[in-house]
């Protein structure tokens, strides 16, 4: 019995309680305790076997040796989805600062040449109804408002002839 439970005892203690059920049962319990603070409390449940003395005789070393077996493998489980974990928010933290310093950069580039001479240089559309945009912040400066609408300014009668009078 002591022989399966070493693996288990390499890294914590192991508490053995023995209860009398009635006068021919027994009850063992083995009950690993937490070896650190933050462990996963699935470490830590106890196995519980039932029967008479000559059962647990014959069967206890073998239950034992499943339970520390299961109980490893958990462990081991536990600490690699642990270290995928934190490798995971690792990762995402890195990406979101790398994100956010790509947008500090962005937002404090200087704007380039060939887009600053487009801006301050108003194209001729005389013919178009639309003012462009160096016209309409011009404007927009004189009449009081913020760019956000076009200045309104009343168009001309229109002039149609019909049956040759003017309207």
């Amino acid at each position: 019995m002591f022989v399966e439970l070493m693996p288990l005892l390499a890294g914590r203690t192991v508490l053995i309680t023995v209860a009398k059920v009635d006068h021919k049962t027994l009850r063992v319990n083995v009950i690993p305790t937490q070896a650190k603070a933050d462990e996963n409390p699935a470490l830590t449940t106890p196995l519980t076997y039932t029967g008479s003395p000559e059962e647990l005789d014959a069967d206890l070393g073998k239950h034992l040796a499943g339970y520390v077996q299961i109980h490893q493998q958990t462990a081991s489980t536990l600490a690699e989805a642990k270290a995928t974990m934190e490798a995971a928010a690792k990762a995402a933290q890195e990406e979101a600062k790398r994100k956010t310093e790509e947008r500090k950069k962005a937002t404090q580039k200087p704007p380039d040449k060939g887009t600053a001479a487009m801006v301050a240089e108003p194209t001729s559309a005389s013919s178009s109804a639309s003012p462009t945009a160096a016209e309409a912040t011009s404007s927009s400066a004189s009449t009081g408002t913020l760019g956000l609408f076009l200045p309104t300014t009343p168009e001309p009668a229109s002039t149609q002839s019909k049956g040759g009078l003017a309207l």
